[in-house]
């Protein structure tokens, strides 16, 4: 028994051999050779302890994004394809579509033209077609406007025109440098060394709690001051990181330069108002409201009166506002150098870990204090549609006899992500000037091209005639994982011996030290 079973050491060899180690089976089918076949496809996870070698291939993709775009000198070129026959033929059968939709409005026949709308539009999108199409859905009510007077605990800032560029200006004829910028939450009480609050019953865990939550929307509005302030478009990589503390921080990548002081008041002066209604205390706690199938709606279990209705809430004052704490660095940085690639490889250090993994939580009082943030996230709303609402008399949107009331599945809610439900690489839209998959496909040409110098061709099929299926449960063909593991560890094997041959051939060895034959 202490003996490794066969499938652990198959998953040791395809680690070893930078081979996906949980990959899903497709069926593909060549619609010209009439040829089906099962491929097994990368998981594509970006977590280490999930799949260590697909984990391993996403960090060093963006550490060549965050690269290719910090030190540009040259503005990227976004000029816009010209459309294809395919796709203004299925926007005009779209138009055909939209006009019977509106014409059948209220009928049987609506509900079909919509699912056939929306099937139109994932076409559209496969075809390369960015960008929102009007919605044959009902858009509802509209939000109701806020009042977007500045704070008076807030300086004013600064407001210039926004410059069409996003390349920084370049110094003394020869030096064209960028930054690198942290930012932190406030404070929420003292905490020692290892990040847990020296006392436990003053910390702030509510404010902790949806500060977190709220993050991401303030960061989106520091990135818009900073533009606004500096006067020209910034292009940012950024990730978002936990302290000790379990708080999240930003680390970013600035394309050109900004004085630091201009960094820190952008950074005094941003703050995020949450319009939504308050949510101090929890009105139900040991009884929940129920649904009512005649009134379709949520009752309170004892007096029978329906809850109040997201719409109907009043709000007359922000119920929550997120600012940064006094904690600014920002530094400045020369492409090509030494400390650019350090600073590259700090930004993406974590990619590879979850949330909870990096967050320490070897000692009982550091898992203690998890646990009390984790038990405040867990009661916190996190967006219009979270069933957290129920428990503080308010019935969110969307609800249906499927809701239950303080059981949300939102991001937010999870131990794992400490109540960070976005993403954790943040790029803009101008950085490099490519996608993921752009990005992706240079590396494979790359490879591809030295292979052809050496005259080892790999022909690719037209993506046209390959159909891909998902495996039907049951299915008696398909090969077991282990079998589909073994195929990919040979085939890498082989392909990593040809791009060995092929570096070779680019780099003689140097013979001047070689005696030469008489």
């Amino acid at each position: 028994m202490r003996q490794p079973a066969a499938i652990d050491v198959t998953k040791a060899a395809a680690e070893q051999h930078g081979v996906c180690v949980r990959p899903f089976t497709m069926e593909v089918e060549d619609h010209e050779s009439y040829e089906v076949r099962y491929v097994a496809v990368p998981c594509g996870s970006t977590v280490e302890s999930v799949c260590a070698p697909c984990a391993k291939k996403a960090k060093a993709l963006r550490m060549a994004q965050c690269r290719e775009g910090w030190h540009m000198d040259v503005e990227p070129d976004f000029t816009p394809e010209p459309p294809t026959k395919d796709q203004t033929e299925l926007l005009t059968y779209r138009a055909d579509l939209m006009k019977a939709y509106k014409e059948e409005e209220g009928t049987d026949n609506a509900d079909e033209l919509r699912e056939e709308i929306h099937s139109v539009d994932e076409e559209l999108r496969q075809l390369g077609v960015r960008g929102r199409l009007p919605s044959p859905d009902d858009p509802g009510k509209r939000a109701v406007k806020r009042s977007t007077k500045r704070r008076q605990d807030a300086p004013d800032l600064p407001r210039r025109r926004v410059e069409k560029r996003t390349v920084g200006r370049e110094f003394a004829g020869a030096f064209r440098p960028s930054m690198f910028v942290t930012l932190t939450l406030d404070t929420y009480g003292k905490v020692r060394e290892d990040g847990t609050p020296v006392d436990p019953d003053s910390y702030d865990y509510r404010r902790a709690a949806r500060d977190a939550v709220h993050f991401a929307s303030l960061v989106d509005r520091w990135w818009q001051n900073l533009r606004r302030v500096a006067g020209w478009d910034i292009q940012y990589f950024a990730t978002v990181e936990p302290q000790k503390r379990a708080a999240p921080h930003l680390h970013a990548a600035l394309r050109g330069s900004i004085p630091h002081e201009v960094i820190r008041l952008v950074t005094a002066a941003t703050y995020h108002q949450v319009w939504w209604p308050n949510h101090d205390e929890r009105v139900y706690v040991d009884r929940l409201p129920v649904w009512d199938s005649n009134a379709k709606a949520f009752i309170d279990p004892d007096t029978g009166t329906a809850l109040t209705t997201w719409e109907d809430a009043e709000v007359e004052e922000p119920a929550h506002v997120v600012k940064f704490g006094r904690q600014v660095h920002s530094k400045g940085i020369l492409g090509g150098s030494e400390e650019a690639g350090r600073h590259i490889g700090y930004l993406t250090k974590y990619l590879t870990k979850s949330i909870g993994e990096v967050v320490e939580q070897d000692t009982e009082r550091q898992r203690r204090h998890a646990d009390r943030l984790a038990d405040e996230l867990a009661v916190t709303p996190c967006s219009d549609r979270c069933a957290n609402w129920l428990l503080y008399g308010i019935q969110p949107r969307g609800a249906n006899s499927r809701t239950t009331a303080g059981r949300c599945k939102g991001r937010a809610h999870r131990r794992a992500t400490l109540g960070l439900p976005g993403r954790r690489v943040l790029v803009s839209r101008k950085w490099s000037g490519k996608t993921l998959a752009d990005h992706k496909a240079d590396r494979k040409r790359f490879v591809l091209q030295a292979l052809k110098a050496v005259g080892i061709e790999k022909p690719e099929k037209d993506p046209a005639r390959l159909v891909w299926y998902k495996v039907r449960p049951g299915d008696p063909n398909v090969p077991p994982r282990a079998h589909l593991l073994m195929h990919a560890i040979a085939q890498r094997v082989t392909w990593k011996a040809e791009y060995d041959r092929a570096l070779l051939a680019a780099e003689p060895p140097d013979l001047s030290a070689t005696p030469q034959a008489a």
